[in-house]
């Protein structure tokens, strides 16, 4: 079962990879039919949602036979949790395509889910067991819930974006135009720095490149209150470029003619992954950097503005209310699952309904985003560009929640990160 699962979600990749080809095709090459290019459209964009209907059941296939498979439903640890979450995701999609029919929104929501599935590919896959604040029926209610309503977010964010890209003047020379050009070209620039991290990791892994270390730091014994020192492993699988705070190495391939680490962590980065964390994120930076440097060597000119020309003729205002809406079904569901249902939970697993847990902070920081999302949407007016800013920011809100305090800020939920 467990193999089954590995190769329908392989399979799912790809077909949401041709999907996206299509929708892609279902726009841009319109300019070079030479017959009716609104027929043109309708018939890619059909044939790229039924691609996109049959990766979804590739994907459903892999997680039922991974349920079968492991025993419990796969949403514990961050592999589990990002597959998920991509499947949700295009289930999003599925729903607001259906209501709108925007072949445009393929474009953007597809790679999110693709870009999800690879990053979920970095963690260790192997099925793990159940710890027993995860053995509960109430797991499956609250991530699952939560995740579906963040997987609304992602399209919100999707349609977000694709209106800053399509209603922003790139020509325009005015204050404001430049500081929503630069605004969106950083976004872009982190979205390709997520990427070039994911290839890297890949390109490093299939290289077989690895390097370990032994890091000695000092514990202190919960019981006795007396410290005590130990050694630990800290395995890369990205070249060294920060060693580990107080560490030897154990073993190391020369990378670029570089035959030790450059620097070490500082000294109050001293836990067991805090070194390997801050040569990730430097390595992230310099890939991400190359990868924008070389795509504005191609296109000759800032990304935004390069996308910008594909989306003519697309209504801004369609994009603004499929945003809208996207947002608006995900709240409430992300209100159940994220608070509700995860207070029900919390509970359950440890006596309370909520302990101030850097996940359960961000959960509420997510929440009163989007709630002051739709309180300034509905009441103030805000929308087009103001409202779309706040769908952009709001999922990168989400995105921090989900990776940001899972595998930086250490709590009750750190086990995500395993």
């Amino acid at each position: 079962m467990l193999d089954i699962s590995g190769d329908a979600l392989l399979l799912a990749l790809f077909i949401y990879c041709f999907a996206f080809l299509g929708f892609v095709l279902s726009i841009a090459g319109r300019r070079w039919s030479n017959r009716d290019p609104q027929a043109h459209t309708l018939r890619w964009s059909r044939l790229s949602f039924i691609l996109t209907i049959v990766g979804l059941a590739s994907h459903l296939t892999y997680f039922i036979t991974r349920w079968i498979g492991g025993g419990h439903i796969p949403n514990s640890n961050m592999y589990e949790f990002m597959t998920l979450l991509s499947m949700l995701i295009t289930v999003a999609f599925v729903i607001i395509y259906l209501i709108y029919k925007p072949a445009v929104l393929g474009i953007f929501s597809l790679p999110i889910s693709v870009i999800i599935i690879a990053y979920a590919s970095v963690f260790p896959q192997e099925v793990q067991p159940l710890i027993p604040a995860l053995n509960s029926y109430w797991l499956k209610i609250h991530v699952t819930t939560a995740a579906l309503g963040e997987a609304f977010f992602a399209v919100g964010f999707a349609s977000g974006l694709m209106y800053l890209l399509r209603a922003t003047d790139f020509e325009s020379r005015t204050k404001q135009a430049r500081k929503a050009q630069r605004g969106i070209e950083l976004i872009l620039l982190t979205v390709i720095v997520v990427i070039a991290f994911i290839g890297g990791v890949f390109g490093f892994k299939a290289g077989g490149y690895h390097a370990e270390f032994s890091q000695q730091s000092t514990v202190k014994n919960k019981e006795t209150g007396a410290e005590e020192v130990s050694k630990q492993t800290v395995r890369y699988i990205l070249p060294p470029i920060v060693k580990p705070y107080n560490s030897e190495i154990v073993s190391f391939q020369p990378y670029l003619g570089i035959k030790a680490p450059l620097l070490e962590a500082p000294s109050w980065m001293n836990g067991v992954n805090a070194g390997r964390k801050l040569n990730t994120v430097i390595w992230s930076l310099i890939l991400g950097a190359l990868t924008y440097a070389l795509l504005r060597l191609i296109a000759r000119k800032p990304l935004g503005k390069a996308i910008h020309r594909l989306l003519d003729g697309i209504n801004p205002e369609d994009l603004d209310e499929i945003s809208y809406r996207a947002n608006a079904i995900g709240y409430p569901i992300f209100t159940l699952g994220a608070l509700i249902f995860a207070m029900i939970w919390a509970h359950y697993a440890w006596s309370r309904f909520w302990g101030w847990d850097p996940k359960e902070v961000w959960a509420l920081i997510t929440w009163l985003f989007y709630t002051a999302y739709l309180h300034l949407r509905l009441s103030k007016g805000w929308q087009g560009s103001k409202s779309s800013w706040l769908a952009v920011i709001g999922f990168i809100i989400v995105m921090f929640t989900l990776v940001g305090v899972n595998l930086v800020i250490a709590g009750l939920h750190s086990y995500a990160g395993v």
